[in-house]
């Protein structure tokens, strides 16, 4: 169960996960409060269930017609458990399967707690003690629950994102013209892309002609847009960075890019930066959560501290003179993706964690 079925990584690892659980064993359903959405369509075009509880306010009567809903739904089917993958699905699923008594019911953590604060984030540990187990996607998050949330570490299961390679891959060709700098992400503040717009605007100053030639192109939608817009507007970057709305054709749009960026202050187990690696994007992330799992600094990508416009434009400069360098680190970054972050492998983590959870009586 999730919020939503649009764009979104979370929204995308239930779908994948939900399309190639083995049928023999399982028989998924997908609940959300808004069914529409091409990740619904995709759902049902794989013969899966999906059912809306529309539920638009935790404080009205939509709650209780949902709630209600949502237990006649599970009663007819006699659905065994219940696994929620996003703060508004755990804040609302996980105490309604409990109130109707689902014997087996999972959560999910796959960002950082501290981008929930406030009675949100209080709500969330209650519902930690309703639950057979938590679903995290990095060590990162693991540590974040047990260290400040008081999670028990028998409570945490980790099963990190996974990719679909025959979807992600690098392109057959090498792209020519000059070198594309790029995100793909959602435009919200936490992103922090406004150092990226500050370390591509120091290229035009004092580096070489390869590095004043590059492009910038930012691709997403969100909150955080208008002032990216004005920020790039102030620092004259001019027709060298281009804004393009979210796309649901993400892997033709990173073979576009060279090298990938994503400068975020805070990241679980980012599905952008993976997506990026396994499309053959050299990457350069910030050191936040759980991007170090990902980027091995050197071997698979570069590093730079959070916030450090210098430091990144650094490790843009770098990449952007060593061609050959550019083109290790990104082969080894497809190489990971193919072999530790296949959707085979993530499946067949997360049917070992529904085994786990469903045979403890």
């Amino acid at each position: 169960m999730s919020h939503s079925l649009g764009l979104g990584g979370s929204e995308r690892q239930l779908t994948e996960i939900a399309r190639s659980l083995d049928r023999s064993r399982f028989e998924p359903h997908a609940g959300c409060f808004h069914a529409e959405g091409f990740r619904a369509e995709e759902l049902r075009s794989a013969g899966l269930p999906v059912v809306e509880f529309p539920v638009t306010s935790f404080i009205g009567p939509s709650l209780v017609t949902g709630t209600m809903a949502m237990g006649r739904y599970l009663r007819a089917r006699d659905i065994r458990l219940v696994h929620t993958f996003d703060v508004p699905s755990n804040l609302f699923g996980v105490p309604a399967a409990r109130f109707f008594r689902v014997p087996h019911v999972i959560s999910s953590q796959r960002v950082h707690r501290a981008l929930t604060p406030g009675l949100r984030r209080h709500l969330l540990r209650l519902t930690d003690g309703f639950v057979d187990a938590i679903v995290v996607n990095s060590e990162s998050v693991r540590s974040e629950l047990m260290e400040a949330d008081r999670v028990p570490g028998r409570l945490i299961h980790r099963c990190p994102n996974g990719i679909d390679g025959e979807r992600f891959q690098p392109a057959s060709q090498p792209r020519e013209g000059p070198a594309v700098i790029g995100a793909i992400c959602a435009l919200r503040p936490e992103k922090s892309l406004e150092t990226l717009l500050e370390a591509f605007a120091r290229l035009g100053h004092g580096f070489d002609a390869g590095s004043r030639d590059a492009r910038l192109l930012i691709v997403g939608s969100g909150p955080s847009l208008p002032g990216l817009q004005d920020l790039a507007s102030k620092l004259g970057l001019g027709t060298r960075c281009t804004f393009e709305p979210a796309t649901s054709d993400v892997p033709a749009r990173l073979r576009s890019i060279d090298i990938f960026v994503l400068p975020s202050l805070s990241e679980a187990l980012s599905n952008a930066l993976m997506e990026a690696m396994a499309c053959g994007c050299c990457v350069v992330a910030s050191e936040a959560g759980g991007n170090p799992e990902l980027v091995r600094g050197g071997e698979t990508g570069l590093l730079f501290p959070p916030r450090d416009s210098t430091a990144l434009a650094a490790c843009l400069e770098l990449l952007l003179s060593d061609a050959a360098l550019r083109a290790r680190l990104a082969s080894a970054g497809a190489e990971r993706m193919r072999k530790e972050f296949s959707l085979a492998s993530v499946v067949a983590r997360m049917e070992e964690i529904y085994h786990a959870v469903l045979s403890e009586g």
